[in-house]
């Protein structure tokens, strides 16, 4: 929905347009793709409004089926990368997220690996951690322009080897936090997306685990369920620009594992995941409060190890 707000300035989405400024066709839309149901993997990428409410919408598919992937965005372009098809893989599909439509071949990670997690500013992507097809845990971050097409450039290392993570980005941080490997972790780390590099240390959260998800708007990230043993139900947030330990922001409407989640400037949208079966649920809550989750709508189908992203999330404002 825009907003007028004085002549010829306009809120779209979050993001305010002065007079002779072109406003984005999509500057809202949120994108679900891949994962499994309880029974197959699937190609399937849906798509939401975030700042409305209702039942996703189908915006074409993968180039295969495809689960545990990690997924970045640009205002223009979706990504997806790695992840297990018929096998360990290192292909990034994109799309264009204003023309609904199949994905196409961006180019490769630099590793075959599953269970990674992604996060972006407008002209950087980034790949971290995951199982790569030697079966071993790796703290490998890539990175790619998103506006090109290509494979993969080593960008540094994580902390801590794991898989799972939940990972948001301010314009200038990428965050990655919690996963498995050796055991399960609560270390959040973080990096500067431009700057290749290893990542530092930034804190931890108080839940641990693997099947994270996590996605922000430019000042506050929010990190939700995981599994250490035991489902969490747990969000928590942080101040990206900072460092430091994170704090309660509320529960999700059930404790599941592996949902995926993405957000605008103002609001956080959960969707997916599972504990013994897989869940269509979307759910949402504003960034800024604290508090539990909303209904939003179903998936198009029931889908857990699903990768969302944005155009308009915390990298891009």
């Amino acid at each position: 929905m825009a907003i007028t707000i004085g002549p010829g300035i306009t809120i779209i989405g979050g993001m305010t347009f002065e007079p002779g400024a072109a406003a984005p066709s999509n500057p809202d839309r949120g994108l679900f793709g891949g994962g499994q149901t309880d029974s197959a993997y699937v190609n399937v990428i849906s798509y939401i409004t975030i700042s409305t409410t209702g039942d996703a919408t189908d915006f074409g598919d993968l180039t295969a089926s495809t689960t545990l992937t990690g997924s970045c965005s640009s205002t223009t372009r979706a990504l997806w990368g790695g992840g297990l098809a018929a096998d360990y893989v290192n292909t990034i599909n994109y799309v264009t997220i204003a023309s609904a439509g199949n994905a196409l071949d961006f180019g490769d990670l630099t590793n075959r690996v599953l269970g990674l997690s992604g996060c972006s500013s407008d002209t950087r992507g980034l790949f971290a951690g995951g199982e790569n097809a030697s079966v071993v845990i790796t703290n490998v971050i890539d990175y790619v322009t998103i506006a090109t097409t290509g494979n993969a450039t080593d960008f540094g290392d994580l902390t801590v080897a794991r898989y799972g993570m939940g990972a948001c980005s301010s314009p200038t941080r990428g965050i990655f936090a919690n996963g498995s490997g050796t055991s399960y972790f609560n270390v959040i780390d973080y990096v500067t997306i431009a700057t290749a590099g290893n990542a530092t240390d930034f804190g931890d959260c108080s839940i641990k685990g693997y099947g994270t998800t996590a996605c922000s708007n430019a000042t506050r990230g929010l990190i939700s369920n995981s599994f250490d043993g035991t489902f969490k139900n747990t969000i928590e947030y942080i101040t990206i620009a900072s460092t430091g330990n994170a704090a309660d922001f509320g529960d999700t409407a059930s404790a599941m594992t592996n949902s995926s989640s993405c957000a605008n400037a103002t609001r956080a949208v959960i969707g997916g995941g599972g504990t013994s079966v897989a869940l269509n649920v979307m759910q949402y809550v504003t960034i800024a409060s604290t508090g539990n989750t909303t209904d939003f709508g179903d998936l198009t189908t029931v889908q857990q190890c699903l990768a969302a992203c944005s155009s308009n999330h915390g990298g891009l404002q």
